[in-house]
């Protein structure tokens, strides 16, 4: 299993509890500690950007004709799930807070499961289409794919670093 995945794994089901346990206790920060409450980016400038990004790595790929296809494939299979598209604005976060005060401990270790499998299967499905992606490329456009997706983690391939 490669470091990527197992990166995935391991961050998607953690960060997930965290968020939860956070929506659950607004404002619930250490004395002292700063205020680090950052704004959702807006939906329409990140799918913006990630077009630009999209559309650059196309065209350090050179894909020929055959592969058109699969860029097309595993492009939509990038796009965000339907409930990340719009932003959690405060009168949402307050109805999702009251929601999760009304249940059991139990009840909410489910809902939070129930999320975690989801955005899971998510990944597995973003996974299959990158990796059917992969496999159309020759070698040197892998090699060009392997250096594009390795900026998306800082410090890995950096001599210290344990990934």
């Amino acid at each position: 299993m490669n470091a990527f995945f197992k990166f995935f794994l391991i961050v998607v089901p953690l960060a997930t509890v965290g968020l939860v346990a956070n929506a659950q206790t607004p404002g619930a920060l250490a004395p002292g500690a700063p205020m680090m409450q950052h704004e959702r980016m807006d939906p329409a400038k990140m799918q913006e950007r990630m077009a630009k990004h999209q559309e650059e790595l196309k065209v350090k790929l050179n894909l020929s004709a055959a592969q058109a296809n699969a860029w097309t494939t595993v492009v939509a299979a990038m796009q965000p799930p339907a409930d990340m598209a719009a932003p959690m604005n405060p009168e949402n976060r307050k109805k999702m807070r009251e929601e999760m005060a009304s249940l059991t401990t139990p009840e909410r270790i489910d809902r939070m499961s129930a999320r975690a499998a989801q955005r899971s299967a998510e990944l597995a499905k973003r996974a299959a289409a990158v990796k059917n992606f992969y496999w159309v490329l020759n070698h040197d456009q892998q090699k060009i794919f392997d250096a594009e997706t390795l900026r998306h983690f800082p410090g890995i391939g950096k001599p210290g670093h344990p990934g």
